[in-house]
Order: structure tokens, then sequence, then C-alpha cells
């Protein structure tokens, strides 16, 4: 069962995001819900997502 993480504004950022998380070896899917609005869902495993929360949060906190 995936998870939906964040909701990363453009495109770029969601890839960013994917890659950095992909990168500490977890799998990351993206998925367009808005196209009009450039919105893009990133999920997670279910199983990995307090894990995945950690170095999420880490990664948006050195991105600010």
């Amino acid at each position: 069962m995936w998870t939906v993480i964040y909701i990363a504004p453009t495109a770029k950022i969601a890839e960013s995001i994917k890659n950095r998380l992909t990168q500490e070896g977890f799998l990351v899917k993206i998925r367009p819900i808005n196209v009009s609005k450039q919105q893009y869902e990133i999920l997670v495993p279910s199983g990995e997502l307090d894990e995945v929360q950690e170095v999420l949060n880490s990664i948006l906190n050195s991105q600010r």
C-alpha cells in the first residue's frame, strides 16, 4: 500500500525530493494530482512511513 507523504508544488521539487529519498534507499513514486496547478503527490510504501518522514523533514529543512 502506498501513502502520500508530501504534495510538491512543482515537478522539479517533486523530482528533487524523490531523488534524495531514493538515495537514502526508499522506494518512491510521484503522481500528478492537479495538472492545471502543477501539484504532485510523493508516495512511499506504508511500512516505511515513519523512517521516510524523518528523512523528508531533513530534506525540506535543508531547502529553506
